[in-house]
């Protein structure tokens, strides 16, 4: 109860008439975090919430900063891969332990991935790619000793893939001695979770009140070093305006999420810099094949006919001001075997002819989408154009918790999402959009779309170790989602942040759980 007050006060004092200068010792950041669902990182899968995990949890191995390309350790200080068997022999680093002062043990990532596994949130899936599920994730573990353990998977993958996939934020290391006696109703944690931290990252949770802030403590103990800043007050500014404003005038360090119109006016501006970052960062129209209460959405026709109804130069040149790039692959460029072939422009005609074709006409549907920048920019240029081919788009503007629920609940008919890639390998985005296992949570899943073929070639691709015939497969693929998929991919991103000229050492990486706090001074 006393950090509590204690948070209140400090956010108190940051409010949007604060003075202009933020505390020596703390990092004040401005976004929006209303898309947070959880801060559990088996549960976490939103972009503000994938932002913040790397900060509070450690993986065994993570993307290499400078190459996202390769995987290094973290709390695994060396690891055999037995690619015959299946198996990743792991010791982990000496002497490593949690903020809690608790010490890293084998037991730790046992619990961790089984937790995950069994709670089957969201996130889940990636996890699910090792062949995981809940009644066998039990028998993949073997304690050696106090500091080795083997891992073990039964999908066909090779040890590298497997590495890769223990990078992403669900593989997250948990301290078990310090989540275990939070449980209530078998729920490993998860709800405490939610709203706490329990890792070995370079901060912890302070207090987190959604919609509000989320307020972090340096953890001083933490692998690597300490932080250099004393803590962390990421605060919810749902105004793009008002974000600007803060940081102009001093009073956030860093801010993101402006939205074009106010990036472009900071362009200039003594006292901040905007930072360009390449990004992973995808957006793209999801049509709900399953929803029974509009069936056009199943017809093929109207997925190809969406396709030339979609202004890409009016959004991501004119409307976005090139903070995006077309793009209209489920992979993204930066990553192999992305597909870079653009086909598709607005062409309301064509998209005329292929509806009365296929015999549709009187076409509606509704568009969930969050009701912030880019979203509803795209959401409303989408409205317009859709409707100079008499295809009428009624949007459901929403906070982004509501729409990823809606969306997770399968009652969206339309929505326009975001997808960033869990993991530094092909597999991460053609595992999610190409394949349906039926009982998870990967956007074919839930948009209720399934080729048993593309499963087919997915699983293939993956389980494939000749990397030009592994690169050839996702080629075909991206093919064939981009002739015909409830998908329309529309533009990559180019992420811009904004910092204060005195704000240092900030990092930032091509996926979104590449963001790094703990080196940044001021």
């Amino acid at each position: 109860m006393r950090a509590h007050v204690l948070s209140l006060v400090v956010l108190s004092a940051l409010s949007l008439n604060a003075l202009a200068a933020t505390p020596a010792n703390t990092l004040v950041i401005a976004q929006s975090l209303d898309d947070i669902v959880s801060l559990d990182p088996a549960e976490s899968n939103e972009l503000s919430s994938i932002q913040t995990i790397p900060s509070l949890y450690q993986r065994l191995v993570h993307a290499d900063r400078k190459d996202p390309t390769k995987v290094v350790p973290a709390l695994a200080k060396e690891w055999k891969g037995d690619a015959a068997n299946k198996t990743l022999t792991v010791t982990l680093q000496p002497k490593t332990v949690f903020a809690s002062g608790n010490p890293l043990r084998p037991e730790d990532v046992i619990f961790s991935y089984t937790r995950a596994v069994k709670l089957n949130k969201s996130p889940a899936f990636i996890l699910n790619v090792l062949g995981w599920e809940a009644d066998n994730i039990d028998k993949q573990f073997k304690k050696i000793d106090d500091h080795t353990l083997q891992i073990s998977w039964s999908a066909d993958v090779s040890p590298t893939v497997a590495l890769n996939i223990l990078s992403t934020p669900i593989a997250s290391i948990v301290d078990a001695k310090t989540v275990e006696p939070q449980a209530k109703n078998g729920d490993f944690g998860n709800e405490w979770l939610k709203m706490h931290s329990a890792g070995s990252g370079a901060f912890k949770i302070k207090v987190y009140q959604p919609h509000q802030a989320l307020v972090l403590d340096a953890n001083t103990t933490a692998p690597g070093g300490a932080p250099v800043m004393k803590g962390i007050i990421i605060k919810n500014v749902p105004d793009p305006a008002a974000r600007r404003l803060l940081i102009q005038q001093g009073d956030a360090d860093i801010a993101r999420e402006l939205g074009p119109d106010q990036t472009a006016a900071l362009k200039d501006k003594k006292g901040v810099t905007v930072l360009e970052i390449p990004s992973a960062a995808v957006n793209y129209l999801a049509i709900n094949t399953g929803n029974s209460a509009n069936p056009v959405l199943k017809n093929p026709a109207f997925w190809e006919a969406a396709r030339w109804l979609v202004d890409y130069q009016g959004i991501t040149k004119d409307l976005l001001k090139g903070q995006y790039f077309t793009h209209q692959s489920f992979l993204p460029i930066g990553f192999p075997y992305a597909l870079t072939e653009t086909p598709y422009k607005f062409d309301p005609a064509k998209a005329k002819e292929i509806l009365e074709k296929a015999g549709l006409k009187g076409i509606s549907f509704t568009l969930d989408v969050e009701n912030k920048e880019p979203f509803i920019n795209i959401a409303q240029s989408m409205q317009a154009s859709f409707a100079q081919a008499g295809v009428k788009v009624e949007l459901l503007p929403a906070a982004g918790s509501q729409v990823y629920s809606r969306v997770r609940a399968k009652q969206h008919q339309a929505a326009i999402r975001l997808w960033i890639p869990d993991y530094f390998d092909a597999h991460s985005n053609a595992s999610t959009f190409a394949y349906n296992d039926g009982k998870g949570s990967t956007v074919a899943w839930l948009n209720g779309w399934n080729i048993p073929e593309l499963n087919k070639q997915t699983l293939a691709a993956v389980a494939e170790a000749d990397p030009k015939k592994r690169g050839e497969m996702y080629v075909k693929m991206q093919e064939e989602l981009l002739r015909s998929s409830p998908y329309v991919f529309i533009q990559q991103a180019k992420t811009q942040v904004v910092v204060r000229d005195n704000v240092k050492g900030y990092q930032q990486g091509l996926n979104a759980d590449m963001v790094y706090y703990d080196r940044v001074s001021k």
